[in-house]
């Protein structure tokens, strides 16, 4: 599944072509993806012009100008492309046409993406929304307040990632990643991460979300950018998908290893991470 990263992407690259611009036309071509479309969305969207393009979480935010928020989520293989002029097919779910030609297709092969309108003023209440956690790129992603919230949770620390309620965004990727950079085993228990702990990790998650977003995210089955390109940052991976190769950090015959933890795979090193 696109983790914030990939959602970023596909923000920053939605911004340009559609801010300031008018949906001229939209087609509907299914009723439904994970849940149904809202009713009349098509007439609903037509002639509304964006205001601004953001992210939630894994959640691409497009602001119209009658007060109402299109929200995108990509699901396991939904991807957004620009200016794809290849005949449409069968999982081509939603074309946007703006005032200036330009088409935006969201593809959904596994149709577990989804496509809904919600009030601006409601979006903090909505049950997409309500209850995420703090967004690990605001400037208000500290070691305290991520200690803040993993204090008295007994789950391992990795499982505590992937909780949206307390980090929103990060997926077991970026988890694997951020633990390693933090030297965390992610067998930790979560409320043992305070202190020094508890910065090391936030300033490795920032650190390795911001040069995934630099390197257009991670391209591992469907993603894409929005220019059909792929991302490349799985070619920089420390520990993610590298079981049994060496540990970049050790050397002198350590490996990474995988482990499964509430089913999800983990890569890590156990001697870099404690």
């Amino acid at each position: 599944m696109p983790e914030l990263p990939e959602v970023e992407t596909v923000c920053r690259g939605l911004a340009p072509c559609l801010v300031g611009r008018v949906f001229a036309r939209v087609e509907q071509r299914s009723p439904a993806l994970r849940i149904p479309f809202p009713r009349r969305f098509s007439a609903r969207v037509e002639g509304r012009r964006v205001t601004a393009v953001g992210r939630r979480a894994k959640y691409i935010l497009i602001h119209l100008d009658d007060g109402m928020v299109m929200v995108i989520h990509l699901g396991m293989s939904g991807r957004i492309v620009i200016d794809d002029r290849a005949p449409l097919g069968a999982h081509d779910h939603v074309v946007f046409e703006t005032d200036e030609g330009v088409r935006v297709t969201f593809n959904d092969a596994r149709r577990f993406g989804l496509v809904t309108l919600v009030r601006a003023g409601e979006l903090d209440r909505h049950p997409l929304f309500a209850g995420l956690g703090i967004e690990p790129l605001d400037d208000g992603f500290t070691g305290a307040a991520l200690a803040a919230r993993l204090a008295g949770k007994r789950a391992p620390i990795k499982a505590a990632l992937l909780d949206q309620r307390v980090v929103a965004g990060i997926g077991n990727i970026y988890a694997c990643e951020g633990l390693f950079r933090a030297g965390l085993s992610p067998r930790r228990r979560a409320y043992t991460v305070a202190g020094r702990r508890a910065a090391r990790l936030a300033g490795a998650l920032r650190a390795v979300l911001g040069e995934a977003i630099e390197a257009g995210g991670s391209s591992l089955r469907d993603y894409v950018q929005t220019s059909g390109e792929l991302g490349y940052f799985q070619h920089r991976f420390a520990v993610y998908d590298r079981e049994g190769e060496p540990c970049p950090a050790c050397g002198d015959g350590a490996v990474v290893r995988r482990i499964v933890q509430s089913g999800r795979s983990t890569f890590y090193c156990p001697r870099h991470q404690r």
